[in-house]
């Protein structure tokens, strides 16, 4: 992580939405600042780094709205290998446990990775001691600082703790942070990397893959490192032991380290690269000396006795067996978030069954409804047709009865019109 401390926020609904490392072809330094929510109640989600077999899942940070929750990728999702940006090389895998994490505290080890909880801002790690080798984790242990909003507790700080083993000050961590990003921002860094200022306040392009995003030229970040880190592992103070004189240790030839550069990657996400995706460096980084350790190794004091020898192989042994334990633990989790995610694809699928069912039938009983209606109608168009003949035919009768009965009664008159004509016959 680089060191950005930020200033007094302009308005208490603005959030803290920087800085971190982001993907853009390559891994870039987000300038930190304050923002203001897109539309009221929105609030910002922090980004995402998974460890997933050899590479890195990274889902940058978003805006999201009331109610609405960050749901990890489940192990169905399939995900597609982001390529690096012209003249960046992949670098290592990641080193630490397969899971969720955030980058290392600043001036750490190149590569090492910090196991936390979903959700988890990166700048928690800010005030806490560089790490030389893997160990260090965060979690969420105490709800002494919580805070109950419509009774729902919300733990306010998370523990960082490491090792000895871990750490470039040889010492075991146990801290209390804020888990507010930017109250974890503003702790005193142990080795303070700075964060330049932006060269150009002209809002980038969102990465799109296959897109290459025109990026401001690298800044290099020196680091300032305190006294009793500058020094060689052999330099530090050996604290004896009564009856046993300490053995020197070896002396080391200074140790060199290219100086880091905002835009270009530090500990955390030399993991690899997003939407599982390796980690890249700039071809040609300028080498330039920095006083801490060794990336990747630490140097502990030589040990003095046997038993130390047998009290340092436990502490590995038991380091191992809490590392495996962890990493057993974040398995089942996956595996149970994907049988989770798999339950819930299954029941909307058969809710989809069962509405496209319902609908079906629904158009069924319809159209039977129509057609009966269709039949209906011609029935009862062909009783009309049927009833229009019938009376049309008894009208056409009677007419014809009427004309033949007039007709017999003009031939009658006639008749007896003529025998009142006719002369009577001669007595």
């Amino acid at each position: 992580m680089l060191v950005e401390a930020p200033p007094p926020p302009p308005d208490p609904d603005y959030a803290w939405i920087g800085g971190y490392w982001a993907w853009y072809g390559n891994w870039v330094w987000i300038h930190g600042r304050w923002a203001p929510p897109p539309r009221p109640h929105y609030h910002w989600i922090p980004p995402y780094y998974e460890h997933r077999g050899e590479h890195v899942v990274f889902i940058n940070g978003f805006w999201g709205g009331p109610n609405v929750s960050f749901v990890a990728p489940g192990f169905g999702v399939r995900l597609t290998l982001a390529l690096p940006g012209p003249g960046v090389r992949p670098g290592p895998p990641p080193r630490g446990p397969e899971g969720i994490f955030v980058p290392a505290p600043p001036g750490s080890a190149p590569g090492i990775i910090i196991p936390a909880p979903l959700g988890t801002p990166p700048a928690v790690v800010t005030g806490a001691p560089p790490v030389v080798n893997v160990g260090m984790r965060i979690s969420v242990r105490n709800t002494v600082n919580s805070t109950t909003i419509n009774n729902t507790v919300i733990n306010n700080n998370v523990t960082i703790e490491a090792p000895a083993s871990a750490t470039a000050t040889h010492a075991a961590v146990n801290l209390s942070v804020p888990r507010q990003a930017h109250l974890a921002a503003a702790m005193t860094p142990v080795v303070r990397v700075m964060a330049p200022a932006p060269a150009s306040n002209k809002p980038v392009s969102a990465f799109s893959t296959g897109r290459p995003v025109e990026l401001p030229a690298p800044q290099a970040v020196h680091p300032v490192v305190p006294p009793e880190l500058a020094r060689r592992p052999a330099e530090r103070a050996v604290e004896p032991r009564p009856g046993i004189e300490p053995r020197p240790a070896a002396a080391r030839p200074p140790l060199a380290r290219p100086p880091e550069r905002a835009g270009e990657p530090r500990p955390a996400p030399q993991a690899r690269a997003p939407a599982v995706e390796t980690r890249r460096e700039p071809a040609t980084p300028a080498p330039a000396p920095a006083p801490i350790s060794r990336p990747g190794r630490a140097e502990p004091a030589p040990a003095t006795h046997d038993n130390a020898d047998a009290a340092a192989k436990q502490a590995a042994a038991a380091r191992q067996a809490q590392a495996q334990a962890l990493a057993a633990k974040q398995a089942q989790e996956r595996e149970a978030q994907a049988r989770q995610a798999a339950a819930k694809d299954a029941e909307a699928k058969q809710q989809a069954q069962r509405a496209q069912q319902a609908a079906q039938a629904q158009r069924a009983q319809a159209a039977q409804q129509d057609a009966a209606r269709e039949a209906a109608a011609r029935q009862a168009a062909t009783t009309r047709e049927a009833a229009a003949r019938e009376a049309q035919q008894q009208a056409e009768a009677k007419q014809k009865t009427a004309a033949e009965a007039a007709a017999r009664a003009e031939d009658a008159k006639k008749k007896a019109d003529a025998e009142k004509r006719k002369p009577p016959s001669p007595p």
